[in-house]
This record gives structure tokens, C-alpha cells and sequence, in this order.
């Protein structure tokens, strides 16, 4: 797979390997790329969010109805 490589100590990669087996992924890798695309889109989806409640307060301030 071509790409960056992330070093990961040991004890951790155990416990990858450890949560990608119970979860039924095929590998380690597979498993950590799964949950990194999940938070990534968790957090830019949060920040999408913030920005969104900014322009209602915005809105809601030229409006008149908060301070």
C-alpha cells in the first residue's frame, strides 16, 4: 500500500492487533485506517458544525434577537 507509514510503540501495536482480531478486520492496518477516516470525518464534520452555529449567531445578532 503506498502512502506514509506511522510507527507505533509497541505496546500499542499490540493492542491494535488485539482490537482489529475481535472486531473482525483483516489486519492491523485495515483496522487503524477504518478508525482514523471515522475520526476525521468526526472532527471536520464538528468543525463544519461550529461554523454553521457561527453564522446563525451571526445572523441572529443582526437580527436583533442576542446580543
Amino acid at each position: 500500500m503506498p502512502g506514509h507509514r506511522i510507527k507505533l510503540n509497541d505496546e500499542l501495536m499490540e493492542k491494535v492487533k488485539q482490537c482489529a482480531a475481535k472486531a473482525g478486520y483483516s489486519s492491523p492496518e485495515e483496522f487503524v485506517i477504518h478508525t482514523l477516516e471515522k475520526e476525521v470525518a468526526r472532527v471536520l464534520s464538528s468543525e463544519a458544525q461550529d461554523d454553521t452555529e457561527e453564522e446563525v449567531k451571526k445572523r441572529l445578532r443582526g437580527l436583533g434577537y442576542i446580543e
